[in-house]
């Protein structure tokens, strides 16, 4: 981001920007932005390399093949289907890339990977004009192009091919194409990876891995994209006991890949709406998951800050929507161990944030009436919260905007009452 953001202590901040920081209640155009936006490192055997690309729920279901190189319902995607099951978008990364592309006598595959091996090239004499050659693209068992030419000069290049313009066409059945490389995963692939997602916004990103010392670069990240820059979201990771809000820590592993629920918990951790809670949420996707334990074992996951499944009968299900947080503070409670909490707080700030850097920052001029403006937005916002049930007891004298210490500052002081989901039930029956 080119704009300042994130906490601050004093009015000292030289970017301009919005600086928001959240704290708990001592103890004695305004619209929500949509939710549902993930982002994930992948190691993949096909597809766009070196860079950040988007995928939608739609783009999943009918172009899998395209973009990473398998069938929706093929077991390679397993992951994926388990994340797209509760997100619209995903922000993804090959970690893979930097290795060899397929290659044969007629073509080159369009990215490196080893699906490029599974590519070949069919060439047949046409029908109509025997001069002329069919030319099909085969992945697998799928012919995924096919054109009728004379030379090779005249092939266009397809999703998964480019052709050797100087090759000479002759019939044959099935030329494979081999050599094709995954690229080597290390701790510089992550590292280009959240280079190039830093300029993006997201709800929840995840990354399978149980390597502590990834666990730990992906955490950092998190602390300093958060309170430094200002992008609110939460990063889902395998046993890792960050004490921190921003970081929601999967125990459960599955029989599978020790550490794929990942994908599933980054999805609900992403699509759920910011009224809504992920406590006692059925375990619909497709791996096994271990998650035998005891009464004790499940609440001092609780208490050590666990995000965790346990069987309810021949069900699994989610214990509580929480994050890693244990240690509170006078500033930072019992309340923001709940990500029903967080997902309001990281609403508000992101949406303030977008609302005052687009329309107001640069622009609208640090007088009553342009603070009265800011006011009414921000109020207009906070009753859209309500509405939906998200907030409760808000009144529009929570919010007050004042001029700060300089002639460009402004200051909000914001009070708002998070509404959670029911979690507990405690009743007392007098029998008669």
């Amino acid at each position: 981001m080119a704009l300042g953001g994130g906490t601050f202590v004093t009015q000292n901040k030289v970017l301009p920007g919005s600086y928001i920081n959240f704290v708990s209640l001592a103890k004695a155009s305004a619209t929500l932005s949509n939710r549902g936006i993930a982002a994930m490192p992948l190691e993949l055997d096909w597809g766009v390399e070196n860079a950040v690309f988007e995928v939608t729920k739609e783009d999943f279901q009918k172009n899998s093949l395209k973009i990473f190189g398998y069938a929706y319902t093929d077991d390679k995607l397993k992951g994926l289907r388990d994340l797209f099951m509760n997100i619209k978008t995903l922000y993804a990364y090959r970690l893979t890339s930097g290795g060899v592309k397929a290659t044969n006598t007629f073509a080159t595959a369009k990215y490196c990977g080893i699906r490029g091996n599974d590519l070949k090239i069919v060439i047949q004499a046409n029908v109509d004009v025997p001069a002329d050659f069919d030319v099909k693209t085969v992945l697998g068992t799928t012919v995924v192009d096919e054109q009728t030419v004379s030379t090779a000069a005249e092939l266009v290049a397809n999703d998964y091919v480019t052709f050797k313009s100087e090759a000479t066409l002759v019939v044959t059945a099935s030329t494979p194409l081999t050599g094709g490389t995954n690229g080597t995963v290390d701790g510089t692939s992550h590292q280009n990876f959240l280079d190039k997602i830093e300029a993006y916004s997201y709800n929840a990103l995840g990354v399978v891995t149980t390597d502590d010392t990834t666990k730990g670069l992906y955490m950092n990240f998190n602390k300093r994209i958060r309170d430094d820059v200002g992008q609110k979201f939460q990063a889902v990771l395998y046993n890792k006991a960050a004490d921190y809000e921003g970081v929601v820590n999967v125990k459960n592993a599955t029989t599978e890949d020790t550490a794929a629920l990942v994908y599933w918990v980054t999805g609900i951790i992403a699509g759920c709406e910011v009224n809504k809670s992920n406590l006692n949420k059925k375990y619909d996707g497709e791996y096994t998951v271990e998650a035998d334990y005891t009464q004790s074992q499940l609440e001092a996951a609780i208490l050590a800050g666990e995000f965790t499944l346990h069987k309810v009968g021949s069900d699994i299900r989610v214990l509580s929507d929480i994050n890693s947080l244990v240690t509170v503070s006078d500033t930072k409670g019992e309340i923001f161990k709940d990500n029903q909490t967080v997902r309001v707080m990281d609403q508000i700030a992101n949406d303030i944030a977008v609302l005052f850097n687009t329309k107001y920052l640069g622009t609208v001029p640090n007088d009553a009436a342009g603070r009265i403006s800011l006011w009414s937005d921000i109020v207009k916002h906070h009753e859209q919260l309500a509405e939906i049930r998200a907030i409760e007891n808000f009144s529009d004298s929570d919010v007050v905007v004042d001029q700060g210490n300089t002639k460009k500052s402004v200051v909000v002081q914001d009070a708002v009452t998070v509404v959670n989901a029911m979690a507990q039930l405690y009743m007392t029956v007098v029998m008669g």
